[in-house]
């Protein structure tokens, strides 16, 4: 049996905070800016899509794969990204990575043809790729260990906030300006937060922790495990595979609509690309409160039996299937709008109980590498075909008819957690026999 040892004392988070409370909060704004900007360049694009379908006569097809593209290449380039980030500095890989987005959205501006257009989307990309994992990394660096739950939920919410005023800000400056100032106006945006953020933020500063973490591996401390022990314990058991599968399946159904939310106000509801922006972020809300709402849910009715978890994980996706399917079969208004809304609640809940699932059947030592993994799978199988898949359908029936079959999706997401499910309980034992083999050799 490969067993692989972890010293606690290795984490990566210094148990003492290396730098001043001030200063560690500076770091947070301006990294926290900075994910704002990778969402809005991200996302902006969804905001301007009537326009690039009236000015260059695009497809759907092709407006789903500017958007597509990006999402495959963040969860593509994830991997190989950190560990270059790794390697290279926290500091001076997020200057090189804000800048990459930004310049590449800022080529979106200047971009002349469809071709020209969907290149820079993919340079967007990745810029984009590892800056989640970066980010996160760097802040957790640099303040005490009982404030990293807190911090890590507030990074990861500046996805949703960015996404928000990427559409909402870019439908507006389109409306005014012309859709190029869309794209121009968040490039000059991360121009800006990436300058302030090499102005302050030094590796000199709060690269303690990383040059120890490095001199403490040369010194043969920290995991040491081989690939093939990495690969068996992301993917142990069909249980965690089957988290990993219906998560992705059920992210199918959010990408699509974050994305073709204003282009359908604008179409069924003749609203204007700022007005069906705006009201498209609310929709995008909508869905990251009910992330958190859901998680909250989860864990007190899984609080004495784990294995509900699971149970909530079929629950969300059965009921968004039935929100979303009769909200997008009934006629365009309020009616219509209510349903959506109240499934877009619903829709991404899994992520909870999917990331909690994970947690559980991998060993702790590979927890970075689990959700990495888990990243890979939402992008590879949701946020990324969801809306070029959704864009090639509309071309044949239509939007209004796309979005009508997408629900199905959540059909397959609830099949995947149930094997999952089923599989649960023999897995979690197996595992538990394993680390208490491992305890026992280490």
């Amino acid at each position: 049996m490969d067993v692989h040892c972890f010293d606690p004392a290795v984490s990566g988070v210094p148990a003492t905070p290396t730098v001043g409370r001030t200063y560690a909060w500076a770091v947070f704004a301006l990294t926290f800016g900075l994910l704002l900007s990778d969402y809005m360049s991200r996302q902006v694009l969804n905001a301007v899509f009537p326009l690039l379908k009236s000015a260059w006569g695009l497809s759907d097809t092709q407006l789903g794969s500017l958007s597509g593209i990006v999402a495959l290449i963040v969860g593509l380039l994830t991997f190989p990204l950190s560990v270059i980030a790794d390697r290279l500095g926290r500091v001076r890989s997020i200057v090189v990575m804000a800048l990459v987005w930004s310049l590449a959205t800022l080529g979106c501006a200047l971009a002349t043809n469809f071709g020209e257009l969907f290149v820079a989307r993919a340079f967007v990309g990745l810029g984009e790729a590892a800056y989640g994992s970066v980010g996160v990394a760097l802040i957790l660096s640099i303040f005490p260990a009982h404030l990293r739950s807190t911090l890590t939920a507030a990074f990861m919410a500046g996805g949703a906030f960015g996404s928000v005023l990427g559409m909402s800000l870019g439908g507006a400056v389109a409306v005014h300006l012309g859709w190029r100032w869309s794209f121009g106006t968040m490039a000059l945006l991360g121009i800006l937060l990436t300058a302030g953020f090499w102005l302050i933020v030094t590796e000199k500063r709060i690269g303690s922790d990383v040059r120890g973490l490095r001199q403490q591996r040369s010194n043969g401390q920290g995991i040491r495990t081989s690939l093939r022990v990495l690969i068996n314990g992301l993917f142990s058991t069909v249980s965690v595979v089957c988290a990993y599968i219906g998560s992705g399946l059920q992210l199918f159904i959010l990408g699509s609509l974050f994305v073709w939310m204003p282009s359908y106000l604008n179409r069924y509801y003749g609203m204007a690309p700022d007005k069906a922006g705006a009201a498209a972020a609310a929709f995008v809300m909508i869905g990251a409160v009910g992330m958190v709402l859901c998680g909250m849910v989860t864990d007190r009715v899984s609080r004495q039996q784990p294995s509900r978890k699971w149970v909530s994980a079929i629950a969300y996706c059965l009921i968004s299937f039935v929100l979303l399917g009769i909200g997008f079969h009934v006629k365009p208004g309020a009616l219509q709008l209510v349903l959506i809304g109240a499934g877009m609640l619903v829709v991404a809940g899994t992520s909870g109980p999917a990331g909690a699932m994970v947690a559980n059947l991998t060993p702790t030592t590979i927890h970075a590498s689990a959700f990495a993994t888990l990243t890979l799978a939402n992008n590879l199988l949701g946020l990324a075909p969801g809306p070029f898949l959704t864009g090639v359908v509309a071309d044949k029936v239509g939007l209004h008819g796309a979005l009508q079959l997408i629900p199905l999706m959540a059909l397959l997401a609830a099949v995947a957690f149930s094997v999952g499910k089923a599989n649960y309980a023999n897995d979690l034992r197996r595992l538990n026999e394993l680390r208490s083999a491992a305890k026992g050799e280490c």
